[in-house]
């Protein structure tokens, strides 16, 4: 990951939970860059880090501590010697399928694991003055639709029934941007409810304590770096990897959903402008691409990179899932001076590059 832009609020210790996965390895450098010291937590769990080893994309002066960020004496181990100006929680499980089966999970590493280290901080009178969360569209659920006549509304979540009709869309409506100042969130996940739940908590304790707070609302990330071996990643390498061993992508629903995939790197540059911009306005940012594409674009771009069958629908669904998702990254703009650089069809190839480099990598 290259060098990132930073401002001028740095300096000083930056404690990174969660430090070790895709986001912070991709973050590392930078803050390495702008931070005296930075400081990683992670548990290394085996879903994301098969050899349980320190991953080679962690830079070489990000101190890495294993740990869990639900234990309590965690935080006490680290706390006793590191004393964090600044904060990024990256820790969570994000697994939207997994999080109905594992929903215990879910709420220990996302909510507890945010508490925990909320009291920790207390307990130890290491305040930091900002603390960066990366949170998730998921807590927006289905977001805000509108009507023919313009009323805007909160369809809520689909039912199997419907599901099983293949009526994907709401009647008689369409989908908005999803924007913070004024779609409120409404999860129709455990996984985006717990999100929603991590972004309560902080901010009420935040406030309490007159610590800063950036709350950052991510869309779905991909990009070289993400686990192959998670199966809760995200569809991006998994399509690449059904493209390379030369299969038809099989496509949920119709084909139809819209996601706003946005890239690593840009991801990467938001994070780190909100650990170091100057002044914050403590609402939560929509962090996208700001744009909306099809699962059946990024498909085809996927099959056509590979010379691999055109993909294919198959009428799937999967509970939990929201039909359409994308931001308005407005306030990312005016707030963090931070907007998108890469569009879907760059992010692509730099995945799909940095897959077909990896060793051992197989076809799904």
């Amino acid at each position: 990951m290259a060098t990132l832009e930073t401002s001028g609020y740095a300096r000083g210790t930056v404690l990174v939970t969660g430090g070790a996965g895709f986001i912070g390895c991709a973050i590392s450098s930078a803050l390495v860059d702008a931070f005296d010291r930075v400081v990683v937590v992670d548990n290394l769990h085996p879903q994301i880090h098969a050899s349980g080893e320190r991953p080679a994309e962690l830079a070489d002066g990000a101190e890495l501590i294993v740990g869990d960020v639900a234990d309590a004496d965690t935080w006490d181990r680290v706390l006793a010697e590191v004393t964090p100006d600044v904060v990024i929680h990256l820790a969570a499980e994000t697994g939207t399928g997994q999080s109905l089966e594992e929903s215990t999970r879910h709420a220990l590493v996302n909510v507890v694991g945010t508490s925990q280290l909320l009291d920790g901080l207390n307990r130890h009178g290491k305040l930091p003055r900002r603390i960066v969360l990366s949170s998730s569209r998921a807590v927006y659920g289905e977001g805000a639709w509108r009507r023919a006549d313009g009323t805007q509304y909160y369809p809520g979540q689909r039912t199997s029934e419907t599901l099983d009709q293949a009526q994907w869309d709401f009647p008689a409506s369409e989908p908005t941007a999803m924007r913070a100042a004024d779609v409120a969130p409404a999860p129709v996940s455990v996984y985006g409810a717990t999100k929603l739940a991590q972004e309560n908590v902080l901010q009420t304790w935040a406030k309490a304590y007159g610590v800063e707070t950036v709350v950052l609302r991510l869309q779905n990330v991909y990009g070289p770096g993400q686990s192959l071996i998670n199966p809760y990643t995200g569809i991006m390498s998994l399509f690449c990897r059904m493209a390379m061993g030369g299969k038809s992508i099989p496509l949920y629903e119709d084909g139809q959903v819209r996601r706003d995939f946005i890239l690593i790197d840009d991801v990467a540059a938001a994070i780190v402008a909100g650990a170091t911009s100057e002044t914050v306005s403590g609402q939560p940012i929509d962090i996208g691409s700001g744009e909306f594409q099809t699962i059946g674009t990024a498909a085809e771009i996927i099959a056509r990179h590979y010379g691999a069958p055109a993909p294919h629908v198959t009428g799937q669904y999967r509970q939990g899932d929201v039909r359409h998702a994308w931001a308005d990254v407005t306030a990312a703009k005016e707030i963090l001076g931070w907007e998108p650089r890469f569009s879907l069809e760059q992010g692509i190839e730099r995945l799909a590059t940095w897959i077909d480099a990896q060793p051992g990598v197989q076809p799904a």
